[in-house]
């Protein structure tokens, strides 16, 4: 269970219903003789996360040590405060459904509401919806929305997108006569700039690109949105880390039309996978084409803020032909808790854990970059995540770390065919120094 330590106040009111004036008159039936009369042999105070690493190190002492893990791709592992947890499980958050009724569904509407404010302040535009059910969903309708908006049945995918995703968007365009022209990457692991700009014509609806990428390089977001206006196509930007967005430019600043992505960073933990939180933002003009649906604020008949569902596009509720989509729910639990672990951390301690994994990616990358016969795979710069090529297959080298506690990172041949030797290392605020330096040592005595 979670430990929450006790306020002055607290102490207090709970004395004061025990019949207690103080602490001692508390403890006055123990006789004074076997009293501890001195302080507890404590160690130092520690902050909250490094609290609940020493705990779960003693716990580990049950079962022998855990793997440790420089897993990404798509899923995250982040610090996530008590205080989400504490907040999230509370009944009034766990049991409402679909707020049809807003006269008895406040809560949950102020809560996606705060979600949606917060997701266009992170993303930089206009509109945001109160959540799709994950990234790679949300990439796929954003591929549908440009497809709607501009009438055109082409679009370009950048083949840096999470191969996941890619599979996604290929299975929803499949039957709807939408083509999808990948387009490849170059030595610095960004969209390959000539390629695109042969495939852009006036049929392309959009150009679908995602920063970081897969790879986790940062693409150039602006010249690919004025390479896609240039021919009255839309940019779509997709963002699987969004705690990248703590650090990086907004990409609606950036001349991103959509963007969509996934939210787990934002305080959800990995959990084998989901679940996940899908985001969609997008320019306001556009938002009657927006899929799923949206919370907004108004007021009742004496003047008092309320929230009410605004817009709900979806079969449900209008004419089926006439819908955005067949989303029939929302992931509102994942969503409060993204919106509970964004306003614990504020503006600055988000950019701080942003800054983290930026500063200890780099410093993970330059000293595996160290070890003879690795080199960065990509030349882009990155933010949490970044290619390593080896000397070997990473299969076999994937073995020898895992037989010295670690996961190394992800082999990217499944994937990308031509990158056998190729893995994804990602190194978020969790990792210390000295893990790090052990995934070095231990690649040495593997490579050795």
């Amino acid at each position: 269970m979670s430990y929450l330590s006790l306020s002055d106040k607290d102490k207090a009111e709970m004395l004061a219903r025990a019949g207690a004036g103080s602490i001692d008159d508390l403890f006055g039936c123990i006789p004074e003789a076997i009293r501890l009369k001195r302080p507890l042999d404590l160690p130092p105070a520690q902050s909250e996360i490094e609290l609940v690493r020493s705990v779960e190190a003693i716990g580990r002492k049950n079962d022998g040590p855990a793997l440790l893990s420089f897993l990404g791709g798509g899923a995250y592992e982040h610090f996530i405060p008590t205080v989400v947890d504490y907040l999230t499980s509370r009944g009034e958050f766990l049991s409402p459904y679909t707020p049809y009724q807003p006269e008895v569904s406040q809560g949950t509407l102020q809560a996606v509401f705060e979600f949606q404010t917060l997701v266009c302040q992170l993303t930089g535009l206009d509109i945001a919806n109160d959540s799709l059910y994950d990234g790679s969903t949300g990439a796929a309708e954003a591929v549908l929305m440009a497809q709607r908006i501009t009438g055109r049945n082409k679009v370009l995918v950048a083949g840096s997108i999470h191969p996941q995703y890619r599979d996604v968007i290929r299975t929803y365009i499949r039957n709807l006569g939408i083509e999808a022209v990948e387009i490849g990457f170059g030595p610095d692991g960004r969209l390959d700039r000539d390629a695109l700009a042969g495939a852009l014509d006036d049929k392309t609806a959009a150009v679908v690109c995602q920063s970081p990428n897969f790879f986790g390089i940062i693409e150039d977001v602006r010249a690919l949105s004025e390479a896609a206006h240039a021919v009255k196509a839309l940019s779509v930007a997709v963002v699987a880390e969004a705690l990248s967005l703590g650090l990086l430019e907004a990409p609606g600043k950036l001349g991103a039309d959509i963007v969509s992505g996934e939210a787990q960073s934002l305080g959800l933990p990995v959990s084998f996978g989901g679940p996940y939180l899908g985001f969609m933002a997008c320019r306001k003009e556009f938002l009657r084409q927006m899929p799923g649906r949206i919370t907004g604020q108004t007021v009742d008949r004496d003047g008092r803020r309320g929230f009410v569902l605004t817009l709900s596009t979806r079969e449900q509720h209008i004419r089926r032909e006439r819908a955005t989509s067949n989303i029939c729910s929302n992931e509102a639990l994942c969503a409060l808790r993204a919106t509970v672990f964004m306003e614990t951390l504020g503006k600055q301690g988000l950019r701080e854990m942003a800054w983290q994994n930026a500063q200890k990616a780099a410093y993970a990358a330059d000293r595996l970059a160290a070890v003879k016969g690795v080199k960065r795979k990509f030349s882009g710069p990155v933010f949490n995540e970044f290619a390593i090529e080896l000397p070997r297959p990473w299969a076999a080298v994937d073995a020898g770390l895992r037989a010295r506690g670690i996961i190394g990172g992800y082999g990217l041949e499944a994937a990308y065919p031509g990158l056998g030797n190729a893995a994804l290392v990602c190194v978020t605020e969790l990792r210390t120094k000295d893990e790090i330096d052990r995934l070095v040592r231990a690649l040495q005595e593997v490579l050795s």
